[in-house]
């Protein structure tokens, strides 16, 4: 459903999240009744990138605005929600909205004391700076929960932002959240493991994204071509116990691998039941890889 009355739209709180949000609405025609940060430059700087006033009173900037998004750190929105309702910033027939993916709706609660209805709309989506975050907007995922009237005006916001949404229920919150960790920040934590081994192996720390991106492709295709967990691929899933023994020698070593043995043996572990998911190993072998993953020396 997309908005034919594009609603005005304030932002509070200039990170890479809320500039982002901010430059891509203002890309398709929304108009921006305000712009807030906690600093004076910060609200400036991305007020005047988007055509909008600036300020560092987030009450200013919502008065005038029919969709309020709070992208402040999880920790502060609920505190940031209450200042504006306890000033009298909210109205009747605001959609009011924070970003996080970890926390629901509820936290804006106080925001329906003044007749606003509320939601969280959480982009799956890595935000490493302003100008990427808006090139991958774009066919990303949202995932949407609060107020049914909220969570209606966010779905068409979604749409005219060329993303799509699902909803989600508020106890929910913290465990999708959960699997983005796992999805975009644990990535970086593996393939960071990935890049010392081969800097173990001589090969500069700085080429191993090059190296390694045709790779993450070609599995990110195979997942998206034949699912999970069929494209599962590698010793495990082969049933080659000794390639992971040879692995394990391998990290053992070295003192200084030890932290990614651990890794390593736990992550093993886990692909062990993904492989037995997939029919790819039976059970006698699984057994054999989990046994030779779980010795202590």
């Amino acid at each position: 459903m997309l908005l034919k009355n594009k609603p005005a739209v304030a932002i509070i709180g200039a990170g890479r999240v809320g500039s982002a949000l901010a430059v891509a609405l203002a890309q398709k025609g929304y108009p921006l009744a305000g712009v807030a940060s906690r600093t004076r430059a910060s609200a400036e700087k991305l007020a005047a990138r988007v055509g909008a006033p600036s300020s560092t009173s987030p009450v200013e900037a919502v008065k005038k605005a029919g969709v309020i998004f709070i992208t402040t750190p999880d920790r502060t929105i609920a505190r940031v929600a209450v200042e504006i309702a306890r000033r009298n910033g909210f109205h009747a027939g605001q959609v009011v909205a924070h970003t996080s993916g970890a926390h629901s709706a509820g936290i804006l609660a106080p925001v329906r004391n003044a007749g606003a209805t509320i939601a969280s709309m959480h982009p799956l989506q890595s935000f490493a700076g302003v100008e990427q975050a808006v090139q991958n907007l774009p066919g990303s995922y949202f995932s949407l929960e609060g107020d049914t009237a909220a969570v209606r005006v966010l779905a068409g916001i979604v749409h005219d932002l060329g993303g799509r949404y699902f909803t989600l229920d508020a106890g929910d919150k913290a465990l999708y959240h959960t699997a983005a960790c796992i999805a975009s920040n644990y990535l970086v934590s593996l393939l960071h493991m990935a890049a010392e081994l081969l800097k173990a192996c001589g090969v500069p720390y700085r080429e191993a994204p090059s190296l390694l991106r045709p790779l993450i492709t070609g599995t990110l295709n195979n997942i998206s071509d034949i699912g999970l967990p069929k494209a599962l691929t590698g010793p495990v899933a082969r049933g080659d116990v000794n390639t992971v023994r040879e692995h394990l020698k391998a990290l053992a070593a070295s003192p200084l691998l030890r932290n990614i043995e651990e890794q390593y043996r736990s992550l093993g572990r886990y692909t062990v039941e993904v492989a037995r998911a997939g029919c790819y190993i039976d059970n006698g072998t699984a057994e054999k890889i989990k046994e030779l993953l779980e010795e202590v020396k």
